[in-house]
């Protein structure tokens, strides 16, 4: 008679956008867990009204030297962010990469494995720095 209710929801993206049909599908686990790493990577400390802690904020290095210290900086505050605020992965790693010919910019790579599954998985972000 009544239809049962669909599975406990994954996670909703950001910025939902209707399919070609008008529908809002939900986000598989893979796909929810890059969106939010996402998202916590660009997203300021008190940026959010009702979490002032969240987010790993990079983006307040934008004019920071392209240095050791720098990538030492990155690589702590995106470990830090995403071990507290993304508990449905394990972090394997996190590398901070130099981006031949682009001094400006930084290749943050992250290794990581779905803690309901042990699925590996990984997501790259772009950072982008002061030239130098």
């Amino acid at each position: 008679m009544n239809e049962p209710l669909p599975r406990p929801l994954i996670g909703w993206p950001l910025f939902a956008v209707p399919d070609a049909d008008g529908r809002l599908d939900w986000p598989g686990l893979e796909a929810s867990v890059r969106h939010a790493i996402r998202v916590i990577l660009s997203t300021r400390p008190g940026e959010q009204l009702m979490r002032p802690e969240f987010g790993a904020g990079l983006d307040r290095l934008l004019h920071a030297p392209n240095n050791l210290s720098t990538r030492r900086q990155i690589r702590d505050w995106t470990m830090s962010a995403l071990s507290r605020w993304e508990r449905r992965i394990l972090l394997d790693r996190v590398d901070v990469l130099e981006v031949p010919e682009r001094p400006s910019e930084l290749r943050v790579e992250i290794a990581y494995r779905l803690a309901r599954s042990g699925a590996a998985d990984a997501v790259a972000v772009t950072v982008r720095l002061e030239e130098g």
